[in-house]
């Protein structure tokens, strides 16, 4: 009986401590960008800016674009609740035509993996108005 009552206290505590635990959270400033109309051959680069509003570190552990023609940069530190970082995403408009990319955010942010979209038209050079 005391084994019960002690296992049944330390589930109720764990519980209550989790539920008072805040996790860190994304606030993207936008999660999506439009390039517009881009020149051929000359590599883009969009910037998905965020603070955490969480109470807890947000770390990423990575971040990945939709094909192997965008390059991501994030940062690798914590990011304390309050401040502010920013997810880079560089395309190589080497192919013309319209895409619709994604960027998959992973880490240990309320809601788990976020996605972050970019699209826009790449043209022939000087066919582009920037």
């Amino acid at each position: 009986m005391k084994r019960i009552l002690f296992f049944g206290s330390l589930l109720i505590l764990t519980a209550s401590v989790a539920m008072t635990t805040s996790a860190a959270l994304f606030n993207w400033r936008n999660a999506t960008y439009d390039f517009g109309r881009i020149a051929q051959g000359k590599p883009v680069t969009a910037e998905f800016a965020f603070t955490n509003k969480g109470e807890s570190p947000l770390i990423i552990s990575n971040a990945k674009g939709s094909c192997g023609c965008t390059g991501v940069d994030y940062p690798k530190s914590a990011i304390l609740p309050g401040q502010s970082g920013v997810v880079k995403a560089t395309f190589n408009a080497a192919a013309i035509g319209a895409f619709n990319k994604t960027v998959m955010v992973e880490s240990n942010a309320e809601g788990g993996t976020q996605t972050l979209y970019f699209k826009g038209e790449v043209m022939k050079e000087g066919a582009a108005a920037q």
